[in-house]
């Protein structure tokens, strides 16, 4: 994969980015400092750029480690494996009744068995500041490498690497 190095290429790849998350709003989300595993959460946003927000618990581990650091880091595999991207940001608990009506659904309160009031739900803030996102796409040579055994090297794809700043 080659490195994207136009502002035209980085905005191309963030909007790749945000439309694969609409499409498959799956990120494993973890903490850098409790050195604990990521967790699958469903990203809730709105618009490109934004805050990401979870519906999480209070008694996870990761609102339980806010007490310690807001450090935060997402990853994201799209679902056709051709868009991969790692986010860091800041986590913070955020109960705007206003958000969680914003994005308050079925699926949501099947896992709140008291809905909007239950004690358990938290609403969870990820204001991204920096994302890596590589785009991946097999070139014809790499896709017959594949099918015959062949070996694989970088020029075998024809992607994009973009990192930067939110």
């Amino acid at each position: 994969m080659s490195d994207l190095a136009t502002q035209s290429d980085t905005h191309e790849a963030l909007d790749a980015f945000w439309s694969a998350l609409e499409s498959s709003p799956f990120l494993m989300l973890g903490l850098p400092s409790q050195n604990a595993h990521s967790m699958p959460m469903t990203a809730q946003f709105d618009g490109h750029h934004g805050p990401i927000w979870f519906f999480g618990s209070r008694s996870s581990r990761l609102a339980e480690g806010l007490a310690s650091s807001n450090d935060a880091m997402a990853q994201y595999v799209g679902e056709g494996h051709n868009i991969f991207a790692c986010i860091s940001g800041m986590l913070t608990v955020d109960n705007n009744p206003a958000i969680i009506d914003k994005f308050w659904s079925n699926t949501v309160e099947a896992w709140y068995p008291q809905g909007k009031s239950d004690p358990d739900l938290v609403m969870l803030r990820f204001d991204p500041n920096n994302i890596e996102i590589w785009q991946a796409d097999m070139s014809l040579v790499g896709k017959i490498k594949m099918m015959f055994g062949g070996t694989m090297n970088s020029a075998d794809l024809e992607g994009k690497h973009v990192e930067t700043a939110l």
